[in-house]
This record gives C-alpha cells, structure tokens and sequence, in this order.
C-alpha cells in the first residue's frame, strides 16, 4: 500500500485521474455520437435506436456478475488497459466502415455491445484497483474526485458530443473518442500497482465464485442496504427518463436549448458534491455521509414537484442539482466504506454484484414508466417520479445506526 499522505502526491493516482479524465468525457461522446450515427447517417427509426440502447446495456445483466470473477482472478491494471484498448477499436470500425460507404446498423448494435462489455470489465476493475494505490484514509478523496470529474464530463461532454457531430459528422466525431480511450490505455499501462493474480489453487468454479460474492453483499447489512437504495434509485431513473422530456418539453414548451441547459444542472450538482463528499466524510464518518446524503436525497426531489410554467419551472432544476449534489455524498461515502472493509479476493466479486443488483432494476423502472404514461397524466407521474425518488433512499434513513459507521485508516 503506498505511504502517501495526500492523495494527490501519489502518482499512481494521478495517472489513474488523468485515464479517467479522458475515459469520462470520451464516454459521454459516444452517448451522443453513437445513437446520432444512427439517426444522421443511417435513417434508423425509434425502435432501431431502442435497439441499440439495448445493445450496449444487455452487457451489464449477462456478464456483469462474472465479470467481477474475472477481475478477481486477475490484476486490474491490464483489465483496465485491455478495456480501454477494446472499445477505442470498436469504435474506430464505425468512421472506417462510414469512410468506406459499409456501415450497417448492425455493425453498430455489435460496436455498442461491445462498448458495453469493456464498460462492464472496466467499472468492476476500476473501482477495485483504487485501494491498490490509495491509502484507506484516502479513499474518500479519491472517489470524491472520480465523482467530480464524472459529474463534470456529465456537465460538459454532451454539449462536447453535440459540438463534434455539428462540426466532424458523427461517425468522426466517435474516432476522437476511439483516441481519448487508446491515451486513456496508454497512461493506465503506466501505473504501479502492488497487485498480483489469485493463486490457481484458491480459484474455484465460475458459479461458486459468482455466488460468494452475491452471499457476501447480500449477508453484509450495511452493503446489503446500499444495494437496495442504489436499485430503487435506479428503478427510479427508468421513470425519471420518460417524465423529464415529457414534463419540460411537452408540458411546458421548452426548447432543446433550454431543455439541455436544465439537464445540466445535475452535472452542476454532482461537481457540488464530489467536491464536498470527501470533507464531510472526513469529519462525520462514512456512516454520518451516508446517512446525511441519503436524507436529504430522500427530500430534494420533493422540491421539483411543484415546477410549473413561469419563474416555478426553476423548481425543477433546483430540486435535482440539490438531489445529485447528496446523492453524491452518499456514493462517495459508501464507495469508500465498502472498498475499505471488503477483503481484496473479493473486491472484484462485490462491486459486480453491486452493480448487477442495482442497474438490473433500471430496464423495469422504463417499463414501469411507460405503462404509467400511458394512463396518467403528466402532473401526477412527476410527483409519482419524485416520491419514488424519496422513498429510494428509505432503506438507510430508517437505519439510524448507520451513522456511527466508521473506516478505521490502514
């Protein structure tokens, strides 16, 4: 473990920043560029771009959970490199094969799965690598910042994306985020890390392994808790994605221009907190930060309920940057809290099974939206959006022992 006591003087860290850096606006691209190849050069129709939506998120329900096998079973580092180093060349194919007059859809519902799958291997590795290089008593830091930077290409690279496309078309503007992950696989195959592979004889099947890490974040209380608020969160989100564009454009006749700076706001939030998290949690405990984030994440969205037309619709942002801002606090604090108090062997295992449990319930929460849009009205589902919202985060507010929960530093 490096002997650093300010994060930012590790430069394993650094490096690992300055990877992410690229990696996290090259990914927001591709969420603009991708779909819009779709639509701009090849004509795809609604059903055709829900396609390849689906491509790119089938990954993290079939192999999301082995994948935290593999990344146990191996070092993180070259997962990372080998990750990064796979999309840039599935994204390479699609302005070759544009440049050549061959571009199918098809090719890019393959591009998008395998997009997802270095997506998936690179997540699991990712945030189990970080205790590799940061003292526990860094942890917080450390993911405070991976948050900011997160929020902040959240911020930033759909406006970027958008810009590239007007400016490079939109197969181009994917060859400039096939560049961003080759140098984001450059710098990680820099890194130093003291990590080595799981002896053979400590291996077991794929099945007993996949199930250890599932029995180990499902039998541990204060993961166990975290998983559910993260999967009714993201249960949530599916019906958040279909009321955001039918309460602000729809309902309240806002242009995209507007409608994109509103969106923004949760990039501002999430700057807000990732900036803050590592602070309160320095001075309440993880415990503290994720109890006080889960609270007040349970009250903000209440505050977007009442937007309507006029000076109101500024409720809505309001209430969401606040939201992102605490919820926010509460990844960084129980991001750090479960890669500090998960032995190293299973690292890998836990933040896939944690990612499986949540982002599993996103594709229903869609469903669920839709079939509530079909039969009520916009103003009702806004509030149905905002209440399930607060009540996500029930699971640890009527927990209160949370709250003395505290990593000790190694």
């Amino acid at each position: 473990m490096p002997v650093e006591q300010n994060v930012w003087r590790n430069s394993a860290f650094q490096r690992l920043v300055g990877a992410d850096v690229l990696s996290q606006f090259g990914t927001q691209v591709t969420l603009v560029a991708l779909p819009l190849t779709a639509l701009l050069v090849l004509n795809a129709g609604p059903f055709q771009l829900g396609l390849l939506t689906a491509a790119e998120m089938a990954a993290f329900l079939v192999i999301g959970l082995p994948a935290g096998v593999w990344a146990d079973r191996m070092r993180r580092r070259p997962i990372l490199v080998a990750a990064d180093a796979v999309r840039a060349l599935a994204l390479l194919s699609v302005p070759l094969a544009a440049f050549a007059g061959v571009l199918t859809l098809v090719q890019l519902y393959v591009v998008a799965l395998v997009i997802g799958i270095g997506t998936v291997f690179f997540d699991v590795a990712h945030m189990s690598l970080l205790p590799s290089i940061v003292r526990t008593d860094d942890l917080s830091r450390g993911i405070g910042t991976l948050e900011t930077l997160r929020s902040s290409a959240w911020l930033a690279g759909p406006g970027l994306g958008g810009w590239l496309v007007q400016v490079l078309t939109a197969p181009l503007a994917l060859l400039a985020d096939a560049i961003s992950y080759a140098c984001s696989a450059l710098i990680l195959s820099t890194i130093g890390a003291e990590e080595s592979a799981a002896p053979q004889e400590r291996r077991g099947s794929l099945r007993t392994e996949v199930a250890e890490g599932l029995r180990y974040v499902l039998g541990h209380r204060v993961l166990r808790r975290v998983a559910l608020v993260g999967a009714l969160n993201m249960l949530t989100n599916g019906l958040w994605a279909i009321v955001q564009p039918l309460f602000l454009v729809r309902e309240l006749g806002l242009g995209a221009g507007v409608y994109g700076l509103i969106v923004s706001a949760m990039g501002v939030g999430g700057v807000l907190g990732g900036a803050f998290a590592p602070k309160i949690v320095d001075r309440y405990g993880n415990g503290g930060a994720m109890y006080g984030g889960a609270l007040l994440a349970g009250l903000f969205p209440l505050i977007g309920g009442f937007a309507a037309e006029g000076w109101r619709v500024l409720l809505y942002p309001l209430g969401l940057c606040l939201l992102t801002a605490a919820s926010v606090v509460f990844n960084v604090a129980q991001g750090s809290y479960r890669q500090a108090v998960t032995p190293d062997h299973l690292r890998g295992r836990m933040n896939a099974s944690m990612r499986f449990l949540m982002w599993s319930a996103m594709p229903v929460g869609g469903v669920l939206g839709g079939l509530l849009a079909e039969q009520v009205s916009v103003g009702p589902l806004l509030w149905v959006a905002c209440l399930g919202s607060a009540a996500a985060h029930l699971p640890v507010v009527v927990s209160p022992w949370i709250r003395r929960l505290r990593v000790e530093a190694a």
